[in-house]
């Protein structure tokens, strides 16, 4: 059944191709017939769960139909690109296509429409990154750091795509523990310069808490970082991100470690609070 809907796609593919030929009788190509086999090309390919093949004849569905000044019809099938992506879990990638069809119907004067493609992706969109935030802080707690730091990345990217900037400064301080407790410095302080471009992070509390830091580990002061990872802007992350904060030592570090009574808001004993099994579990990041 794929198989033959796979061949049933490269016949329309073909004729698409052939729509848009000219010669001395033909002077302009069939845009509206290319787009329109490119559609069933694509409606094939999604058949035959060829979702990857599916995306590029929907993308050049929609080419077709910018050609031909149907701009409705090319957003529609831009909107139908990203639904691939969602189907090959390439979230960033889907948000990239929903967000620009819904653009293009904005422009198109239909801003119901717009509106609509946005309601039938927010839910499922704000789960993938809910379920990746999950993954990402089981990592860490598995002590998977390599695979955390990926994983964390990939949020970030999620939540800059759909302009969560606050959240994509919460997952870069955690992208620097995460680094810092792999032991790579150079990974930490680039997440923090790539974040400079991110609206409103330059300056921010987080944004000076973490050249804070840097600056600390990279001069092996350990009570400057010991003072920004017992801050309460650390403190108050998720409990796996807080562990990391808390337990965060410079390599080499022949400065002052303050003793746990002096430890700010620690409670009677002045253990950190976040070393406390799952206090703030489902925290801010």
């Amino acid at each position: 059944m794929a198989a033959q809907k796979i061949n049933e796609a490269h016949e329309h593919i073909a004729k698409a191709e052939k729509c848009l030929k000219t010669s001395l009788t033909k002077w302009k190509p069939d845009y509206d017939s290319a787009a329109s086999e490119y559609a069933k090309a694509a409606v094939c390919f999604k058949n035959a769960k060829q979702y990857e093949q599916a995306k590029d004849a929907y993308l050049k569905e929609a080419e077709y139909h910018t050609e031909n000044k149907t701009l409705f019809h090319a957003a529609k099938a831009i909107e139908q690109a990203g639904m691939m992506m969602k189907e090959q879990k390439k979230m960033p990638e889907a948000i990239q296509y929903i967000e620009k069809a819904c653009m293009m119907y904005m422009e198109n004067g239909t801003p119901d429409t717009a509106a609509m493609a946005l309601d039938r992706n927010e839910d499922r969109l704000r789960q993938a990154v809910e379920l990746l935030g999950k993954a990402s802080r089981l990592l860490v707690r598995l002590k998977r750091l390599d695979e955390a730091a990926v994983a964390v990345q990939k949020e970030k990217n999620m939540y800059k795509e759909i302009e969560n900037f606050p959240m994509c400064f919460k997952k870069t301080t955690a992208q620097v523990l995460i680094h810092l407790h792999r032991g790579d410095y150079v990974a930490a302080d680039k997440c923090v310069r790539e974040s400079y471009s991110l609206p409103g992070y330059s300056g921010s509390e987080d944004c000076v808490a973490m050249e804070t830091l840097l600056q600390g580990y990279d001069e092996q002061d350990e009570d400057q970082v010991y003072r920004v990872c017992n801050s309460p802007l650390l403190k108050y992350m998720d409990n796996d991100y807080a562990k990391l904060a808390i337990s965060l030592r410079v390599p080499g570090g022949g400065g002052k470690k303050k003793k746990p009574a002096a430890a700010p808001e620690g409670g009677a004993s002045g253990t950190p609070a976040a070393e406390e099994e799952d206090e703030y579990e489902g925290g801010l990041c």
